[in-house]
């Protein structure tokens, strides 16, 4: 039986924004006070309802690709990455680009680079037209096989005589990605490995937060976009690890009320995209019914930043 006194949130940190998604919607918050609205930005600037409709508001225009920008235009790229022919595709309307794309995704795309400059073979894990895999395929045309888990891995044919680089997609969950590489590792021993984890720390780091809360919820509830992969992978991890139910909602309002039967334990966390304030209302939704004891779980404190994209940081100083 439920009491009172017995409900309770544990509130997973860290939670929320990393420092990739707060350097991109910065970036283009920062890009509309420059250069003036509109300022046009090539797919979501990061994979968050709120977030995307909030720009839109001061001005923003999303599109899906570059030549639905008007010629001579300012457009940012989005923080999963671009292919160099998007680059390309830029130049040639003579677009202003700003490239907010997450340093660690940067870091995938310079390793795929580097491993077609071998003449190497890439098997990347990761979501099959997710935006960051056609970024980082771009850079390595011809030689990327994408697989998204460990039954593909145990069937995917690279082509013959090829030596063999994997990558994966910097939001996956860790623990399938890496029963994915040991799938790899098993059927093909040679497979080189990218020189450091491409799963992104934030990722990570939510991950294992959600791990520590899960055992002890009845509940957990996700804020975050159903097209955010990161966001997804936690309400994975939550019943994986023991939630009994888990929930992915954009907002307190799509919460139900009929979830709370039976429930002494509530989990909260959120997805790398999304801004503490909806967290903040969701609490809020929880304490009007009960749950007003907050018990912050913390698996790892964040300082890392990252500077604003280098074309923006020049016309902040003008």
């Amino acid at each position: 039986m439920t009491t009172e006194r017995s409900k309770k949130v544990l509130l997973a940190a860290p939670r929320g924004y990393c420092a990739g998604v707060d350097r991109a919607v910065v970036t283009v918050q920062k890009a509309l006070e420059v250069y003036g609205a509109p300022v046009y930005v090539r797919k979501q600037i990061v994979h968050n309802k709120y977030v995307v409709e909030s720009l839109e508001k001061h001005g923003a225009i999303f599109v899906e690709e570059v030549n639905e920008v008007p010629e001579g235009a300012t457009v940012v790229f989005s923080a999963h990455g671009v292919s160099p022919q998007v680059h390309a595709d830029s130049a040639a309307r003579h677009l202003k680009t700003i490239d907010a794309t997450c340093p660690l995704v940067t870091k995938v795309h310079n390793e795929a680079r580097r491993y077609a400059n071998e003449d190497l073979e890439i098997i990347m894990i990761g979501h099959d037209g997710h935006e960051e895999v056609e970024g980082t395929a771009g850079e390595a045309p011809g030689r990327v096989t994408v697989i998204e888990g460990v039954d593909m891995a145990r069937t995917v044919q690279p082509k013959s005589g090829k030596k063999l680089a994997w990558l994966s997609q910097t939001t996956l969950s860790v623990d399938e990605t890496m029963e994915t590489v040991a799938e790899l590792k098993k059927r093909f021993p040679e497979i080189i490995d990218p020189p450091s984890d491409d799963i992104c720390y934030a990722t990570q780091n939510r991950q294992e937060a959600m791990k520590q809360i899960a055992p002890a919820c009845d509940l957990v509830l996700v804020v975050g976009s159903t097209n955010s992969s990161n966001s997804v992978r936690l309400v994975e991890v939550a019943k994986e690890y023991g939630a009994k139910n888990a929930y992915l909602i954009d907002y307190a309002h799509e919460a139900d009320s009929a979830w709370l039967h039976d429930v002494n334990t509530v989990g909260v966390s959120s997805g790398a995209s999304v801004p503490e304030l909806l967290v903040e209302d969701l609490l809020k939704w929880l304490a009007d019914r009960g749950y007003g004891t907050v018990e912050t779980v913390t698996a790892k404190e964040e300082t890392l930043l990252f500077q604003l994209p280098r074309e923006l940081r020049k016309d902040l100083k003008k």
